[in-house]
């Protein structure tokens, strides 16, 4: 727990592919969300904003925290998805009890998928030229 102008917040990272997300959870809120400076419903959209905030709902803490979110890397899907694993790992630090229900939506785990390197000799990672006989 850390206090910065004398509001204590609990603090994670999250991340998806290349994308990180800073996570502070302010103790004492209101439910509202910042990403970047701007709020949740500005900088992302449609089912993403349900989608970052889903540990919120699923531990029936929305209201009780403020969440301060900065973000790079990645698009706005995949910083979503960063921004989801963050906060479940915040969550974790408040109060362990909720493990069991995070980890049964898979909201821990950490998609590590990320874009394979192209190889001399292929047009891509594993796309190679079309083979001629003679």
């Amino acid at each position: 727990m850390t206090a910065t102008a004398n509001r204590q917040y609990f603090s994670a990272i999250g991340k998806r592919k290349t994308s990180i997300a800073h996570v502070k959870l302010f103790q004492d809120g209101t439910g509202v969300v910042t990403v970047n400076g701007l709020k949740l419903k500005d900088y992302l959209f449609g089912s993403l904003i349900e989608n970052a905030i889903a540990p919120l709902k699923i531990t029936d803490q929305v209201k009780l925290y403020d969440v301060d979110v900065t973000t790079k890397g990645g698009g706005k899907s995949s910083q979503s998805d960063a921004i989801r694993h963050g906060i479940s790992r915040t969550l974790l630090l408040i109060n362990p009890d909720h493990r069991l229900v995070l980890k049964r939506a898979g909201f821990l785990r950490r998609d590590a998928r990320i874009k394979e390197r192209k190889k001399p000799g292929l047009k891509r990672a594993r796309k190679a030229p079309q083979f001629s006989k003679r």
